[in-house]
C-alpha cells in the first residue's frame, strides 16, 4: 500500500502563539492523539500532550525509541549510532530532561588540530585560561583571528535565540568571511570543527544555525551521557505511561483522524502528528523531501586512547578522509570495558566502503603513530540520513512545525537540525493541538 494521505482534509484554524510557554490543561476528557515516529520530536510531543491530559499513542517502526539518537552495546562498548554530543546549554532540552540522572560528562572546551607538522591545541581561553599562550601562539589562524573569536563569543552570548532567529541568514562561510576571519582560520579550524557539527566542510549551512550552536558551545559544554546518547530518548520514554509506545509498528497510511499499520490494523484518533524524519514525513504527506548530510562513523577498540584527555581532534590538514576523532571513553569511562579505550572516527559523506577501515587506520597513523595498528575495528555506521540540510533562510524559521491537510508535522527539520530543535518542534506541535480553538480534539 502506498504511503500517502486519505483524500479528505480538515480545517484546523490554528491560533498557536509561538512565544508563549503557557499551555492550559485540556478541558475535555482524555483524547487520543496518534504520533507516527518515536524519535525525540515524537517523544517530546507525547510528553507535552500527556501532561495536558491527552492520551498520546506513539507508533515506531523500529525496535526502540530515539530515531537517530540510539546507542548499541557491542562487546561491552557503547556505540552511539554516529558520533553525537549533547550541549548542556540547550534551554528546552535542559528543562525537559533530568540532567542529573543523565550523568553528563563534559568534553574540554576546545580542540586539538592535526596538521602535518603536528598536533596543535586551540582552547576556549575564557574557561581554560591556562592555555591562553599556547592557544594564542598555535599556528591555526592568526592572533587577530583569535581576537575575532573572542569578540564573536562576547556578542552571541548576549544575544537571545529570538534575536539570532531574526538575523540576516547567509552561508556560514560568507558569514565568517564578512567578520574578517582569514582563510587560514576558516580552513584550519572552522571547516573541520563545524564539519563535525553540520556534516559538511563547505560551510554552506545557515549562519543562524552557526550563531545558535556557537552560542550554545560558549554558554555550556559538549557532553556525553555516562551510559550513551541513547539514555536521552530512554529517559523521555519513561515519562510516558507504559502503553504509550508501540514498537515494530510500521505505519503505511494516515489521515487527519486515523493511521493504518502494515498489519492492516487501523487506529482512530482525534489528531495525527507525523514526527518521523524529513524524508519519511514527505512520503506520508506528499511534500518535498529535503536533502540530507551523510556521515560514516567508525568505532575501534584500543588498548589505550591516543588522546588521553576528554577532547576532540580535528583534521586541519585540508586533505584526507577523516574529519574528526575522539575517544568517548576519555569523556565517559563507561563507554568502554575496564582497561580498554573506544575510538570514534567520523568521515563525512558516503565514502567507498571498500577497505574503509584499513584506509582510515593508515591515515591516522600519521596522526598518532604506530599505536593505531593495535586498534581493532568494532563497527561502522553509514548514516545516509544523518542531518537534514539547513541552508540560509532555513535556520530557526517558522513556527517549529507544519500543518498539511489537517495533519501536523514536526521534527528537527522544522526548526534546527539538533537535539534542541527536535524537542522544540515536538513541543510546539503539541501546543498547537492544545491551543487550537477548532481542533479535532474538541470535536466529539
Amino acid at each position: 500500500m502506498r504511503k500517502g494521505l486519505v483524500a479528505h482534509t480538515h480545517d484546523w484554524g490554528f491560533i498557536f502563539a509561538a512565544d508563549s510557554d503557557e499551555v492550559s490543561p485540556m478541558s475535555a476528557a482524555e483524547k487520543q492523539v496518534l504520533i507516527v515516529g518515536g524519535g525525540l520530536a515524537g517523544l517530546a510531543c507525547a510528553i507535552r500532550l500527556h501532561e495536558a491530559g491527552a492520551r498520546p499513542l506513539i507508533f515506531e517502526a523500529g525496535d526502540g525509541v530515539g530515531g537517530r539518537v540510539r546507542t548499541d552495546e557491542v562487546e561491552g562498548f557503547l556505540l552511539d549510532r554516529g558520533f553525537q554530543v549533547f550541549l548542556d546549554a540547550y534551554p528546552e532540552a535542559g528543562t525537559l530532561l533530568d540532567m542529573k540522572n543523565l550523568d553528563l560528562r563534559a568534553f574540554k572546551p576546545g580542540a586539538l588540530i592535526y596538521q602535518p607538522s603536528g598536533m596543535r591545541r586551540i582552547m576556549d581561553v575564557f574557561r581554560e585560561p591556562r592555555h591562553l599562550v599556547e592557544s594564542a601562539l598555535a599556528p591555526v589562524g592568526s592572533f587577530a583571528d583569535k581576537l575575532r573569536v573572542a569578540t564573536l563569543r562576547w556578542r552571541l552570548m548576549r544575544s537571545s535565540t529570538a534575536t539570532i532567529a531574526a538575523n540576516e541568514d547567509i552561508s556560514t562561510e560568507s558569514y565568517l568571511k564578512r567578520l574578517g576571519f582569514s582563510s587560514r582560520m576558516i580552513n584550519g579550524f572552522f571547516r573541520s570543527f563545524y564539519g563535525g557539527i553540520f556534516l559538511e566542510r563547505e560551510l554552506r549551512t545557515s549562519s543562524r544555525m552557526f550563531e545558535f550552536t556557537f552560542k550554545m558551545f560558549s554558554q555550556g559544554s559538549a557532553t556525553l551521557p555516562a551510559r550513551g546518547m541513547g539514555e536521552i530518548p530512554r529517559q523521555l520514554a519513561l515519562r510516558l505511561p507504559p502503553d504509550t509506545v508501540r514498537l515494530g509498528a510500521r505505519v503505511v497510511e494516515i489521515s487527519p483522524r486515523s493511521i493504518t499499520l502494515d498489519s492492516g490494523e487501523t487506529f482512530p484518533g482525534h489528531a495525527v502528528v507525523v514526527a518521523t524524519d524529513a524524508t519519511a514525513a514527505a512520503d506520508f504527506t506528499e511534500t518535498t523531501a529535503p536533502h540530507w548530510r551523510s556521515v560514516a562513523c567508525l568505532y575501534f577498540a584500543a588498548p589505550r586512547s591516543p588522546l588521553g584527555e576528554a577532547i576532540i581532534a580535528l583534521n586541519g590538514s585540508g586533505s584526507g578522509l577523516v574529519n574528526n576523532v575522539c575517544a568517548p571513553s576519555d569523556v565517559a569511562p563507561g563507554y568502554a570495558p575496564s582497561g580498554q579505550a573506544l575510538i570514534s572516527v567520523s568521515v563525512l559523506g558516503s565514502p567507498d566502503p571498500a577497505d574503509l577501515e584499513a584506509r582510515v587506520v593508515a591515515e591516522l597513523e600519521s596522526w598518532f603513530g604506530r599505536q593505531v595498528r593495535e586498534w581493532r575495528h568494532l563497527r561502522t555506521y553509514q548514516i545516509d540520513r544523518a542531518l537534514p540540510v539547513q541552508l540560509p533562510v532555513d535556520g530557526l524559521t517558522g513556527s517549529g512545525y507544519r500543518e498539511k491537510s489537517g495533519i501536523l508535522l514536526c521534527g528537527d527539520h522544522h526548526w534546527s537540525a539538533s537535539i534542541e530543535g527536535a524537542i522544540i518542534s515536538g513541543q510546539r506541535a503539541a501546543d498547537a493541538i492544545l491551543k487550537s480553538s477548532s481542533s479535532p480534539l474538541q470535536t466529539p
